[in-house]
């Protein structure tokens, strides 16, 4: 996990594994990836969408091009703890994104419209968004991830996220990380990361294993299941602001 970076662009794939396939590729992979600096942790993400879900609407019919807006902390953050508010677009593929990072504090009061941007480019870019689509918080997601990277020293990544949660009460990140689960617990999600192809003993493990790509998504099950679906995503965790 790279805190410094604003900006990536590379292509990201997505795969539900059961437990056997999981445990498969931790050992197909293991000579040629290491654990990540930062190789366990959790990441909670707070989604923003139009008053009528207009860009995950959009997002699910599979477009050439589509974006969205979240607020993402790694664990739980207090009033200073930093915190990224992030645009993800997607174009032929291709995933780009760009962040800013600041205090908690400040993200909430600049997204809520109650303060200026930290005056950057991103900054810039994410204030259009806003006015473009005025969005509001919808739903808190957060997962426990296990990260690797490669041996070699390459961009190739490989995440592994688990204990899939959402809600929709209680929308700032410091109230935890608390939510109903969005996946059974035997299915795992795992992200390819990569700015090419994939290595050919990678190919190679996953076909193996019978191993396909999908095009899962997060916020989009969320909105399957709880918007269309009808199932609440309410919790009834007290919870106290962090300072």
């Amino acid at each position: 996990m790279n805190e410094l970076q604003s900006c990536f662009k590379r292509y990201e794939e997505k795969y539900l594994l059961t437990k056997t396939q999981y445990l498969a590729v931790r050992l197909g992979m293991s000579a040629y990836m290491k654990p990540d600096e930062h190789s366990n942790y959790s990441i909670s993400n707070i989604y923003y969408d139009t008053e009528r879900y207009d860009l995950i609407r959009a997002s699910l019919e599979k477009p050439v091009y589509k974006e969205k807006l979240r607020l993402r902390s790694y664990g739980v953050p207090g009033a200073r703890d930093n915190v990224f508010v992030e645009i993800k677009k997607k174009f032929d593929g291709v995933v780009y994104k760009r962040r800013v990072t600041m205090p908690m504090r400040y993200a909430a009061e600049w997204l809520d419209g109650a303060a200026a941007n930290d005056g950057s480019q991103i900054g810039r870019e994410i204030d259009w968004f806003l006015r473009i689509y005025r969005p509001e918080p919808k739903v808190m997601i957060a997962y426990d991830r296990e990260a690797y990277a490669a041996v070699n020293g390459g961009e190739l990544r490989i995440t592994f996220d688990t204990a899939l949660r959402a809600r929709e009460n209680d929308l700032d990140l410091r109230f935890g990380d608390h939510g109903v689960p969005l996946l059974p617990d035997d299915r795992i999600v795992m992200e390819i990361k990569i700015p090419g192809a994939a290595p050919l003993w990678l190919s190679k493990l996953l076909s193996e294993n019978r191993i396909f790509s999908t095009r899962f998504s997060k916020y989009g099950t969320y909105y399957q299941q709880f918007v269309l679906g009808g199932k609440p995503a309410l919790t009834r965790k007290e919870v106290v602001l962090s300072a």
